[in-house]
């Protein structure tokens, strides 16, 4: 009896190890999954449309589902009204935010380069994955740089402190915010450059996949081949942190946190408290309402003369 309880203990370890190695290969997977699709799908596939959609809204229900399989934290597990609200914002994003960038600042953007010849076509003759990467970092590198202003200046933080009031993170959190916040986080200058056709998807689906996992209550741990370039739910738990406001001001990369690396604000750690201030999660009402409530409290903290 003995040999066969130290058996099934045995046994129990060895599956528990294998799911959870599976669980942290599911970020990179995903990715390559999404490079690959879009490296190998025929041009008259990709002119159809409908293949972007799909991968999209595909690879986010699949990250929301995990978050039932191999849960990170109890106290992060989603409930209706957390998914309600997450689901509110995520179609906000991609169907009013995202139109709102392509008319005000894609679109002319491109139109300006256009006028004025300039051109990258050279870029289009190189590797797939060169091109994939090199859209990541570019439109990263204005993301991270774009976030890191959000919290050393009033106003734009006013705008981005909503997406710091969430007491839980996961899979589609990454969309709540505030409306100006979620449109002035989606501004790039890659209108400017000319990359293949299949490498815009791969990368923005990819990117969208690692801010996904980087926000899902998953036990997932990637490899440090992948979390050095990329942003993992531990290095964006500690930047969601309620424990040390100090510790916010770190990993602002929201998918590639290498350019933290680079500038110096990256740090180690995790952390499964988040929130801000009284960790108190607001409505929609007051998410979109919190730059002017921002300031109103701001300007009544202030010392009478």
């Amino acid at each position: 009896m003995l040999g066969y309880s130290r058996f099934d203990t045995d046994i129990t370890t060895k599956s528990t190890a294998m799911k959870q190695a599976i669980f942290d290969h599911l970020p990179p997977a995903t990715v390559i999954g999404i490079w690959a699709v879009f490296g190998l799908a025929p041009a008259s596939l990709l002119e159809q449309g409908w293949l972007f959609p799909l991968v999209a809204f595909g690879t986010m229900a699949f990250i929301q589902l995990m978050e039932f399989v191999h849960e990170r934290h109890e106290g992060w597990r989603i409930t209706g009204k957390e998914f309600a609200t997450d689901f509110f914002y995520m179609l906000l994003v991609i169907f009013v935010i995202g139109a709102l960038v392509e008319i005000s600042v894609d679109g002319p953007l491109a139109q300006a380069k256009e006028a004025l010849g300039i051109g990258t076509p050279w870029l289009m003759e190189l590797p797939y994955l060169v091109q994939v990467l090199m859209i990541m970092l570019i439109f990263e590198f204005g993301q991270y740089w774009m976030h890191r202003f959000m919290h050393n200046n009033d106003a734009l933080w006013s705008t981005h402190a909503p997406h710091h009031h969430v007491t839980q993170l996961n899979a589609l959190k990454g969309f709540i915010g505030n409306p100006i916040e979620l449109f002035l986080i989606g501004l790039s200058v890659i209108a400017l450059f000319d990359f293949s056709p299949n490498a815009y998807p791969a990368a923005f689906l990819s990117l969208g996949a690692i801010a996904q996992y980087a926000h899902a209550n998953i036990k997932s741990n990637p490899p440090i081949w992948f979390s050095f370039f990329f942003t993992t739910i531990r290095h964006h738990s500690l930047h969601h942190t309620a424990l040390s406001y100090e510790d916010t001001r770190c990993n602002y990369g929201n998918s590639v946190i290498l350019w933290d690396r680079v500038f110096g604000t990256f740090k180690e750690g995790e952390s499964e408290v988040v929130g801000q201030d009284d960790r108190r999660r607001l409505s929609i009402k007051e998410q979109w309402l919190f730059p002017i409530t921002f300031f109103q409290n701001k300007r009544n903290s202030e010392p009478a003369e």
